[in-house]
């Protein structure tokens, strides 16, 4: 018999069915005993007569307890009027069990499935596999993958290619701290994993492709906080032959549009979004980032506004200047003069989506001419030598006719959180790190044996 999923016994009273999942709860009525049995689709009321099951049914019934992996067949009923639970989407349907299979017998788990907000989250990573099975995380889960499967539908739709970029690529320090991965065949040599696929999109418009996207894993080697992973996802974008309003009118009507498919619940404050400029927003509110919510107290309204022209470049803590985005965003037209005589007061054409007060899409307009990515290196204090053993790629790259382009990327993570009203990314996250960056299921970081560490020729030197 094929299986069924629980949500459709509603419709199949008077058939057999066979259910496969997990048993939620057990109550025991004298001789007959009630299941709620469990699959991702939703719970059903089982009801177990000895003289309706078979002898397994009979012994697998002295043996079940929650969180036992089951098969059972039995009869879709209804329920009588007074048993008619509304609460339950099956709730006016139980079925009348037959057979009873343990397909595998489950221990007591560490913490109460039903409800997980109060436990400790340590545990909670460490049984990743049993958090899971909560409702709390089957839901944020399946609005992640709503999510997702909006911008892919949405960006093929207006002609975007879905295109992958490489996650061993060169070290090229442009921002955050990268994961080093040592090479085996190349004694001393390095790869990195990628914070973005900043230049490989960059490529790919010179390449041709005109409208890039990509569901991009990014990997960062920084300190955590509640909206930082060192792994994340990101909706990564870029675009030939378009200004900075070509890319914020396209990202205002895709985010209108997925928070009324995705999350019609929700209510945007505003639209058209709102503008501020990066220096009205410092003055103003003291952040990058405000809030522009009219009642802050996270959970249905959406509170979008762009926040534009950034400055180019800040001090570093050596007394140079360094990129605030990244080197390859171009200055506004305006302030172009600007890079030698006074770098510090060039706005760049950069843009960032704030929603509810946290930054959820960065990008600009990138620098497509050799000459001019060639000041903003030296500008950042790079020698020739150093532009041309890290960069010489684009450089020459942008020798070949490439178009003027512009692009932007989402923290996907931090967009479900805010939509699922979580308090930090990792409740929205498969199977997240801790603030430390560690990951309790798996047990990493760890050791690794010599061997290999000679096979990847490291020698480790601890503190």
């Amino acid at each position: 018999m094929q299986r069924t999923m629980i949500r459709d016994t509603v419709a199949q009273v008077g058939e057999s069915v066979l259910l496969k999942g997990w048993v939620h709860v057990r109550r025991d009525m004298g001789k007959l005993a009630f299941l709620d049995v469990r699959d991702r689709s939703g719970l059903a009321q089982v009801v177990l007569v000895p003289a309706e099951l078979s002898e397994r049914g009979k012994e697998a019934m002295k043996d079940l307890r929650p969180e036992f992996c089951v098969a059972i067949t039995g009869v879709v009923q209804k329920r009588g009027e007074k048993q008619i639970n509304p609460d339950m989407p099956t709730g006016t349907v139980e079925i009348l069990a037959k057979d009873v299979e343990i397909l595998n017998a489950a221990k007591t788990p560490p913490f109460e499935l039903e409800d997980t907000s109060k436990v400790n989250e340590e545990v909670r990573l460490k049984y990743r596999y049993l958090d899971l099975r909560s409702a709390r995380m089957l839901k944020n889960l399946e609005l992640r993958d709503k999510v997702i499967s909006f911008f892919r539908s949405y960006l093929h739709s207006r002609s975007f290619l879905e295109v992958e970029t490489p996650n061993l690529t060169k070290g090229t320090p442009e921002g955050s701290r990268e994961y080093l991965v040592p090479s085996r065949l190349h004694d001393g040599q390095f790869y990195v994993l990628p914070q973005s696929p900043q230049q490989f999109k960059q490529l790919l418009m010179v390449g041709g492709i005109e409208k890039y996207f990509q569901i991009a894993r990014c990997f960062r080697d920084e300190d955590q906080r509640g909206d930082r992973q060192p792994e994340f996802t990101q909706l990564d974008m870029e675009l030939s032959f378009v200004e900075r309003e070509d890319v914020l009118s396209l990202i205002e009507d895709m985010m209108v549009e997925m928070v009324k498919v995705v999350a019609p619940e929700k209510t945007i404050s505003q639209v058209p979004f709102p503008r501020i400029s990066y220096a009205e927003a410092m003055e103003k509110h003291g952040s990058d980032k405000p809030d522009f919510r009219k009642d802050k107290n996270d959970p249905n309204e959406l509170a979008f506004e762009w926040v534009v022209d950034f400055p180019m470049f800040e001090k570093d803590d050596e007394g140079g200047v360094q990129a605030v985005h990244h080197p390859f965003t171009s200055p506004l037209p305006e302030d172009a003069h600007l890079l030698e005589s006074e770098p510090l007061n060039a706005r760049a054409n950069a843009y960032d989506l704030v929603l509810n007060g946290y930054e959820i899409f960065g990008g600009s307009i990138r620098i497509h001419k050799r000459e001019l990515q060639n000041r903003v290196f030296q500008l950042l204090g790079l020698s020739d030598q150093t532009i041309q053993e890290r960069f010489g790629h684009m450089l020459e790259a942008f020798e070949f006719g490439a178009p003027p382009h512009g692009g932007i990327a989402s923290g996907l993570d931090r967009i479900v959180m805010i939509l699922a009203n979580e308090p930090n990314i990792r409740e929205v996250i498969p199977f997240p790190k801790t603030g430390d960056a560690r990951d309790l299921l798996m047990g990493a970081p760890s050791e690794i044996e010599e061997k290999r560490l000679q096979e990847a020729h490291i020698q480790v030197r601890k503190k």
